[in-house]
């Protein structure tokens, strides 16, 4: 009895292992979640350019950026425990592996905060009165939570983005300019001309008649 049960004891390896897949787990349901407040930080930054909200329109691409880097480095961070936690000598790496693990739900818990949950996003996508302050939300407060969060180059990728959308969005807003001059048609170009003769003829023939 007490081999068999020596021999189905869980190792730190296995629990390990199990740790992992459980942020996996959570990782795959927030990148599914997240796309939904991706698309709907998008939509805020168009609206807000259609209503000359520059700022605003930048910090929802901002806010849109932070988002989805959470995600990529904790996709990373955990695929690259993922092959520690697979070698054969996982007692020189445990000490490395426990840390990252750590680390990980750390930033899992940050992202489940960031979201605010399924509930917030519902929220959000609607026209409720919480989708309105989310929206209607301080300038500053939104960048002070954004603060130091994203690189220079997250940051030139958002300009970027902005500035495409600005684009997009002035070029289904403004009118489009006639290129060519506008087309008469033919009935009507002479009868235009019809009328101009007949004014002549009629000054020409007033002009003729000896006044009484």
């Amino acid at each position: 009895m007490g081999n068999t049960s020596s021999s189905h004891k869980i190792s730190a390896q296995d629990r390990a292992i199990l740790d992992l897949k459980n942020q996996r787990d959570k990782l795959r349901q927030y990148q599914r979640r997240i796309t939904v407040l991706t698309d709907r930080e998008t939509a805020i930054a168009k609206e807000c350019l259609a209503r000359d909200d520059r700022r605003r329109a930048l910090l929802a691409l901002r806010r849109k950026k932070y988002q989805e880097t959470l995600l990529s480095k904790t996709d990373a961070q955990l695929e690259q425990l993922e092959q520690l936690t697979s070698q054969v000598e996982f007692s020189l790496v445990q000490k490395d592996v426990l840390f990252g693990l750590q680390q990980g739900t750390k930033v899992l818990q940050a992202i489940n905060k960031e979201m605010g949950g399924i509930e917030a996003v519902e929220k959000l996508m609607g026209e409720t009165e919480e989708a309105r302050a989310y929206q209607e939300m301080p300038l500053q407060e939104i960048s002070q939570m954004l603060a130091g969060q994203l690189s220079n180059q997250d940051e030139d990728e958002v300009e970027d983005e902005l500035e495409k959308l600005r684009q997009e969005t002035e070029a289904i807003t403004l009118p489009k300019v006639p290129t060519a001059p506008p087309v008469v048609a033919e009935g009507e170009e002479e009868g235009d001309k019809g009328e101009v003769e007949i004014s002549a003829a009629r000054m020409k023939t007033r002009a003729a008649v000896p006044a009484s």
